[in-house]
């Protein structure tokens, strides 16, 4: 699910547009089903006129770009990018939270638009730049974003900071120069039960001076 859905800020106030949460609600788990089928050359289930049933073991080959690196892989219909990205790939700097798109932990960049990783099917992604928090480390140097994060505390138990850093990284490549409303919005699909969010939001505008700087 793209964070760009996401309209419904902390302050209960809802922008014009849907919200990630009431597309999940009108929408259900048959709109992913459907793009699973659809991906692997299938049809919908028996029922439907030409109907096609993809069984649960069956495999689909894909072809992603990782931090720059490409991966061609066999996938099931049913496997999320997250499950791909951490059980397959080995990057872990994705973390599994709530698993259906509200918390934000498993946020990743999907050609630049952050993206839920545990919302997002691993077909999907098929022929997709996907950028994780490894991708924005600059050698054995942090990114501008990730050194932001640091400089100015924005974590407590540090296991939602990844989605936090890449839901920030996705806002200020759309934005380079968001007002703190706009960081409030961009940044509401990430949810910290540690309640860091003002140093968060001090964050994300340090990251954007940061990346003005060239740094």
């Amino acid at each position: 699910m793209n964070h760009e859905d996401k309209k419904k800020g902390r302050s209960g106030r809802t922008a014009p547009g849907v919200s990630r949460r009431g597309f999940l609600t009108s929408v259900g788990t048959g709109a992913i089903g459907a793009a699973a089928v659809a991906k692997l050359g299938a049809t919908a289930p028996a029922g439907t006129p030409g109907a096609q049933v993809v069984e649960g073991g069956e495999v689909g080959r894909i072809a992603i770009v990782v931090n720059g690196r490409r991966h061609r892989m066999l996938v099931e219909p049913r496997w999320s990018l997250l499950h791909v990205l951490r059980d397959k790939l080995g990057l872990t700097g994705t973390k599994v939270g709530c698993e259906r798109g509200e918390c934000g932990a498993c946020t990743v960049l999907v050609d630049g638009k952050a993206r839920y990783a545990c919302m997002t099917l691993a077909v999907e992604a098929d022929g997709r730049e996907i950028t994780t928090v490894e991708g924005l480390m600059k050698g054995e140097d942090l990114g501008p974003t990730q050194q932001a994060f640091a400089e100015e505390d924005a974590f407590q138990c540090g296991y939602c900071t990844p989605g936090q850093v890449m839901a920030a990284e996705g806002l200020l490549r759309a934005n380079p120069t968001p007002t703190l409303d706009e960081i409030r919005q961009g940044m509401a699909g990430n949810i910290c039960r540690c309640g860091a969010y003002a140093h968060i939001f001090k964050a994300v505008a340090k990251a954007a001076d940061l990346k003005r700087q060239g740094r």
